[in-house]
């Protein structure tokens, strides 16, 4: 700058001096003038440039020091927040990490804690293993059995039992195709359904004795009741003494025992000896004496229906349906009812009158004897009249008279016919009643099945069981466990209404004569 004011004066100067030689005299002091003005000019310009730029320059300085404070000021206050943003991270990442410490020393805990675990789990796994190798080798040695030969035993009962439903649901489809043949077949029959007409009653579960005084009722339960537990042991039959006067009542679903029962009490009181010996005696005395009355019970059926030549046994055997009911309907009554329908029906086909008859007597011959044995009443029913040698045509019809198998002669349809219509006459039979008295039964082959046992009774209309064992197979300790068994068996094979008692008795009993 100070150039740029000097440099074209000095050229003016220079100019001047060159160019104007003559006048070099003239204008020197003009020049001179001139030149000290334009050197005080320069001067002053030059000062003026000097403290301009030296003011710029402050100025400059200024400027550059506050921004460079300015700048530091920014650059301190961003360090500041990175720094301050950096604790936070530092603390997040230290709080992250007491965190991260915790949960590994958790785990390790958990870790040692799961591995005793393991380990006690792993132990158990090992004691159990033992105690099943050796019940198993328990068990193959009680039941004589690998295990194997137990997989092989299983696999064959259930292949038995899953035949067996599915013979029980052929059975069903047949006999409901039997039932809708039979109702197309009543109508046709009407004619000898309306020749037949019998009288019908429900059977009785219980019997009335009198007495001939209240005392007598003293005397009948004994000192300290043996009187009463003697007979109701012996026959089977609950002894209910109540407030009624001079009178007691025998309850038993079984009208054999009630019977057996009721004459031997007849006889104490008629005899006024009662003690446990003298009531064994009676017993067996009226024992005997149900044994006539069926006898001749079974004579007097063959004589109505005008049969003869029938086996002595199956005779006997007919005798013993005056004592059992179906559905409340007495067999030996039913029996005879069928006989003198299929005779009628037979009569109106024109097929053979007495072996129609004979076929209808015999029909249910198995419910006499199906306490006894194993199996339905059809199939004892045959086993008995082949054994005695019965006719093959009356054999047929007892194995066909419920369906089991395909009748083919006239006169097992007879005998299906004239089954349905005595069985199906208002009032003939009770349905209830037979339901009871099939649980009642099936009560006492129940519990009779199991070793020791020597008699069962069912007592207090199904409400107690009472078992008599054999002494010299069970003993005191046993009782105990037979009692409890008969009673799981119980719960677990049939149903009943409320509780059943299980009462087990076990007596031994010394008898010696004074001579």
């Amino acid at each position: 700058m100070f150039w740029d004011i000097v440099g074209p004066i000095l050229g003016l100067i220079i100019g001047s001096c060159i160019a104007f030689p003559t006048a070099i005299l003239y204008r020197k002091r003009v020049s001179e003038k001139l030149i000290n003005s334009a050197e005080e000019e320069a001067k002053r310009i030059i000062n003026e440039a000097i403290k301009s730029a030296e003011s710029k320059q402050r100025e400059m300085i200024l400027e550059a020091k506050e921004e460079l404070h300015k700048n530091r000021s920014e650059y301190e206050k961003e360090i500041k927040e990175r720094r301050n943003e950096l604790q936070k991270l530092e603390r997040r990442q230290q709080q992250k990490e007491e965190i991260l410490d915790k949960k590994t020393d958790a785990l390790e805990r958990k870790e040692e804690s799961l591995s005793k675990k393991i380990a006690f789990v792993e132990l158990q796994e090992q004691e159990i293993k033992i105690i099943k190798r050796s019940q198993m080798e328990m068990l193959e040695k009680i039941s004589s059995f690998t295990q194997e030969e137990a997989k092989a035993y299983l696999i064959k009962n259930l292949e038995s039992e899953v035949t067996h439903e599915a013979a029980m649901k052929i059975k069903e489809i047949e006999n409901r195709l039997k039932e809708e043949a039979d109702m197309r077949a009543r109508k046709i029959l009407s004619i000898a359904i309306q020749r037949c007409a019998a009288d019908h009653a429900s059977e009785a579960m219980v019997s009335t004795v009198p007495l001939p005084n209240d005392e007598m009722k003293g005397r009948i339960i004994g000192r300290e009741g043996r009187n009463i537990r003697t007979l109701e042991t012996l026959t089977g039959v609950d002894l209910i003494i109540d407030d009624t006067p001079e009178a007691i009542t025998l309850s038993s679903f079984d009208p054999v025992r009630r019977e057996i029962a009721r004459i031997a009490l007849e006889k104490l009181i008629i005899d006024g000896r009662i003690h446990p010996s003298r009531i064994e005696e009676m017993v067996e005395k009226a024992r005997k004496e149900v044994e006539a009355t069926i006898k001749s019970e079974g004579e007097r059926a063959t004589f109505e229906t005008g049969l003869h030549g029938l086996n002595p046994e199956i005779v006997k055997i007919l005798g013993r349906q005056r004592y059992r009911t179906s559905y409340g309907q007495n067999v030996l009554n039913h029996s005879i009812e069928v006989a003198h329908i299929c005779g009628l029906l037979a009569a109106e086909l024109g097929a053979d009158v007495t072996l129609a008859k004979r076929a209808g007597l015999l029909h249910d011959l198995g419910k006499a004897v199906d306490h006894e044995m194993e199996g339905s009443h059809v199939s004892i029913g045959v086993e008995i009249a082949k054994k005695y040698k019965e006719n093959p045509e009356v054999i047929h019809a007892i194995e066909a008279h419920h369906g089991d198998v395909e009748a083919r002669t006239v006169i097992a349809c007879l005998v299906q016919a004239a089954d349905a219509i005595s069985a199906a006459r208002p009032g003939a039979r009770r349905e209830n009643l037979e339901s009871y008295i099939k649980r009642l039964e099936k009560l006492e082959e129940l519990t009779g099945a199991f070793p020791g046992v020597e008699k069962t009774y069912a007592i207090q209309a199904g409400r107690e069981i009472r078992i008599i064992v054999r002494p010299e197979e069970v003993s005191e300790d046993e009782m105990v466990l037979l009692a409890r068994n008969v009673a799981k068996k119980i719960e677990n094979e049939l149903e009943y209404p409320g509780q059943v008692k299980v009462h087990v008795l076990r007596e031994t009993k010394v008898i010696e004569y004074a001579k």
